[in-house]
């Protein structure tokens, strides 16, 4: 008397899901990328030893051009120091420990810099000066 056995294993492979989930996973991870970057401008920052990871509420950006210094509040472009004076009161009116990240390209003078200091320092924000890593 043989004994039937009542199912048998399929020892295919089937691919196709594994390849729609890699496909994803792909599409998810260059969309993200691309949202990563909060810096378009390019800008050569100085080069530090030490870095600080403490999280700005937002950044103020000098670029120069010419003679002249383009400055940026959060990638918007404002007229001057006193438009960035305004730009970060509306931004951050009513914050507490308001921090502020400062981008300068290598070549802006450091007057520039000073004079976003002494804003930070008159309104109270926390101001980091963003390096590149050594």
């Amino acid at each position: 008397m043989a004994i039937k056995h009542g199912s048998k294993v399929d020892k295919s492979f089937s691919a196709s899901s594994m390849t729609d989930l890699m496909f994803l996973l792909l599409l998810f991870l260059l969309i993200a990328t691309t949202l990563i970057n909060p810096n378009a401008l390019k800008l050569m920052l100085p080069k530090s030893s030490n870095q600080l990871k403490d999280k700005a509420m937002t950044t103020v950006s000098i670029q120069q051009s010419g003679n002249s210094y383009n400055y940026y509040v959060e990638l918007d472009r404002v007229d001057g120091i006193r438009g960035v004076e305004q730009a970060l009161r509306s931004r951050l009116d009513g914050q507490q420990e308001a921090t502020v990240s400062l981008h300068c390209d290598k070549t802006v003078a450091v007057d520039e810099v000073v004079k976003v200091m002494n804003i930070a320092k008159d309104n109270g924000y926390k101001l980091i000066l963003a390096t590149t890593a050594n």
